[in-house]
């Protein structure tokens, strides 16, 4: 069984036990989340998809852990005008472990 929800204007594809990363999501380690906005449902040869969401379907997940990503360096250039800027960025982000995929 799979599912396919959206999360922080991206889609992920998550089954029960997977590791997910997505952006910071509020909460402790070890509380529970749930994420309502699924796009897609599969059990076995059983396909449901939305328009554009799955009515009653849910997933839900345990928050692992909260941290950050890895640096990401932003470097801006014109050439011939001597103009150089560099910045990095670290996205904050919530590691969620998938328990339980509901279907609608």
């Amino acid at each position: 069984m799979y599912a396919v929800l959206e999360t922080g204007g991206k889609q992920y594809r998550v089954s029960p036990g997977d590791l997910l990363k997505v952006e910071r999501l509020g909460g402790e380690p070890g509380s529970p989340v749930s994420f309502d906005r699924i796009l897609l449902v599969a059990e076995g040869d059983r396909v449901t998809v939305g328009t554009p969401t799955v009515a009653g379907a849910s997933v839900t997940g345990e928050v692992v852990l909260q941290g950050r990503a890895r640096k990401v360096i932003v470097f801006k250039f014109k050439r011939r005008k001597k103009y150089r800027r560099t910045r990095g960025h670290r996205q904050a982000q919530t590691t969620v472990r998938i328990t339980a995929i509901s279907g609608g």
